[in-house]
């Protein structure tokens, strides 16, 4: 086997799937994210908050670099439970949140252990991960603008890697739609922001509902949002939730949690890092939610008093 199909291998062993790509597609993924943005189909602030971290340039603490490595992780959904006031609310977080840093860390691992037995190295790259999920085979796009893998659905984690692994062929393709996409529009028909719109087959993503509960807590949400299309604690499980492509893997949750009502009404107010325990800490960073503390007042609001801004 070639060292890309032993990696392939490797990773399949480990429950995971993965992708070796020419580090010459770099230029074809600015290409594609600069192309949208000449054309004006990036909300500016969408695109300064979300678009701008994107690094285009070979790694220079990896003077060698060959290869783009994705590798797809399959995820389930999370349940975390706060009280309030005498109200206890069980909310969603969608795939990916729980433990997304954790998780990018062990797959980090597992191909640094593998390639370095191999001779070959690895570094971290700041890249469109579903363009290239989509761009390199790994994925297809839903309609949705979400992108999905064989099995799971868009129920997985994309993160992606440069290594100096050679690359001589790769299966670099054209985003396409999935077959199942087709004749279904069940996500449009039930997104209530109008993001997935019939003019364009890029997502508005100005007017989805995890863009605006992701945004910093000093964004309050826009009127037009109504309380009651909120689901998740953050991010959005709507148009997943009505794709039958995702209904097989729609009861799979893997990790519960639950706040006191001392703990959530502390996260119901602006709070800073160093004003939580260690122990609260830890367990807030293994949700994905330790950077998000100046949003959570907000978005806990939103499910215990359906208030915009949350006032006490």
């Amino acid at each position: 086997m070639t060292p890309t199909e032993q990696l392939y291998a490797h990773l399949q062993a480990h429950g995971l799937q993965g992708r070796v790509v020419s580090m010459a597609r770099l230029g074809d993924l600015r290409a594609e994210i600069e192309g949208r943005r000449e054309l004006g189909l990036f909300d500016p602030e969408f695109d300064q908050e979300r678009l701008s971290f994107f690094g285009f340039e070979p790694p220079a603490e990896l003077p060698g670099a060959a290869s783009i490595l994705v590798v797809g992780i399959p995820r389930p959904q999370t349940r975390v439970t706060f009280t309030w006031r005498g109200q206890r609310r069980t909310l969603l977080l969608p795939p990916t949140y729980w433990n997304y840093a954790g998780v990018r860390q062990e797959a980090a691992k597992l191909l640094r252990d593998w390639l370095s037995g191999q001779g070959y190295r690895l570094t971290k790259a700041s890249l469109p991960q579903k363009a290239l999920a989509v761009r390199s085979g790994l994925a297809e796009y839903g309609r949705n603008n979400i992108t999905y893998v064989p099995d799971w659905g868009s129920f997985y984690q994309p993160v992606a890697f440069f290594s100096d692994l050679p690359c001589a062929d790769d299966d670099w393709r054209e985003p396409r739609l999935m077959e199942h996409c087709e004749d279904c529009h069940a996500c449009q028909l039930k997104c209530p922001t109008g993001a997935i719109g019939t003019d364009r087959f890029l997502l508005h993503a100005e007017r989805c509902l995890v863009y605006h509960n992701e945004r910093s807590g000093q964004y309050p949400f826009p009127a037009w949002i109504d309380p009651a299309w909120h689901n998740c604690l953050m991010g959005c499980m709507l148009c997943q939730r009505y794709c039958p492509v995702d209904k097989p893997l729609l009861d799979w949750f893997d990790g519960d949690d639950e706040f006191s009502a001392e703990e959530t009404a502390l996260l119901m107010k602006p709070a800073a890092p160093d004003e939580l325990s260690p122990e609260l800490k830890v367990r807030l960073e293994r949700l994905g939610l330790l950077d998000s503390l100046d949003a959570l007042p907000r978005n806990l609001g939103v499910f215990f008093t359906g208030a915009f801004p949350l006032s006490f």
